[in-house]
């Protein structure tokens, strides 16, 4: 009896329920890196006389763990935090620090108008163990400061330089950069040995955006999703494996297209020639299925990312998986 194909295949990360192990790293007197074996990561500054995180975390509840490690190295007030982009998992446990403000790009603050209600519902559905206590957050988190192309914080002496170097993992990405210590909080521009999440990017802006970030010699990054990378060399491998990723995987899809084959055909020859290279990488088979999607979109008719609703999550899913 031929059942399947009603059945409804969950997403790869809704299997996804062993917690992971974290990790609080210094990187400088003032920068440090909270990770979690490739879940998404969050920043620290400590400034002169303040904090500032660089995403959140996607609840408050979860938020509580960061700010106890933070207070295990300072008693300084929590007065920033910055979203280095719109998804969900990144800001919705904002609250969890009470900021004094809350700090964005002009293009993040754009697209939470735009589509911020309908990537909340679809990364909950998407990622139900990234949303422990999902109940403790209020509503899409706003920004309360917006900056374009660049801000400057004065922490006290230390100056901390907020930056939109270009779009790549969305439209409106910012990399937080201490200048006096070469640390470089990065977002999702950067991942290391994690499959970099492009259902919202720009992808021939991308690499351009990768050169940008490089140009600033950062002698040790904070990637969005990945261990900390504490030497040029690694940081280096961070960008070229974030590069290496994101152009075979729109280099397969293009060729794809080019051959006139269907986006279910591409999605399978992309993944048959990506996964020897990056299959062991974390949420490779979660990411894939968004990732092939929007460069088959970009690929032929629309330049500007489409709104990932709950609905079309689970029909593309169904159709390239099911």
């Amino acid at each position: 009896m031929a059942t399947g194909p009603v059945v409804q295949k969950k997403f790869a990360s809704q299997a996804d329920l062993v917690e992971k192990k974290i990790s609080f790293d210094k990187l400088s007197d003032h920068a440090y890196a909270y990770t979690a074996e490739g879940d998404p990561n969050t920043g620290i500054v400590v400034g002169d006389d303040a904090v500032m995180v660089i995403d959140t975390q996607a609840t408050p509840v979860m938020a509580q763990d960061v700010i106890r490690r933070i207070r295990e190295v300072t008693d300084k007030p929590i007065k920033y935090v910055v979203l280095s982009h719109y998804h969900a998992v990144r800001v919705l446990g904002a609250s969890g620090y009470a900021p004094q403000q809350v700090i964005a790009s002009r293009d993040t603050y754009d697209l939470i108008v735009e589509r911020g209600e309908a990537d909340m519902q679809s990364e909950i559905e998407r990622f139900p163990r990234l949303f422990r206590a999902v109940e403790s957050v209020p509503g899409l988190t706003w920004p309360s400061i917006v900056f374009e192309r660049r801000l400057t914080v004065w922490m006290g002496n230390l100056q901390v330089e907020l930056l939109q170097l270009g779009r790549g993992h969305t439209k409106g990405d910012t990399v937080v950069w201490l200048p006096q210590d070469r640390v470089l909080f990065s977002g999702d521009l950067v991942e290391y040995n994690a499959t970099p999440y492009t259902g919202d990017a720009y992808l021939s802006d991308w690499p351009a955006t990768l050169d940008a970030v490089e140009a600033l010699n950062p002698a040790k990054l904070v990637p969005g999703r990945g261990a900390s990378l504490g030497s040029p060399e690694e940081v280096r491998a961070g960008l070229n494996g974030t590069r290496a990723f994101i152009e075979a995987m729109f280099e397969s899809v293009k060729k794809g297209v080019a051959r006139g084959h269907d986006l279910r055909t591409v999605y399978h020859d992309t993944y048959a020639a990506l996964k020897p290279r990056f299959g062991h990488w974390v949420i490779f088979d979660h990411c894939l299925p968004f990732d092939v999607s929007r460069a088959y979109d970009e690929a032929t008719d629309f330049r500007d990312p489409r709104i990932w609703t709950a609905q079309r999550d689970k029909d593309m899913w169904q159709a390239l998986e099911g």
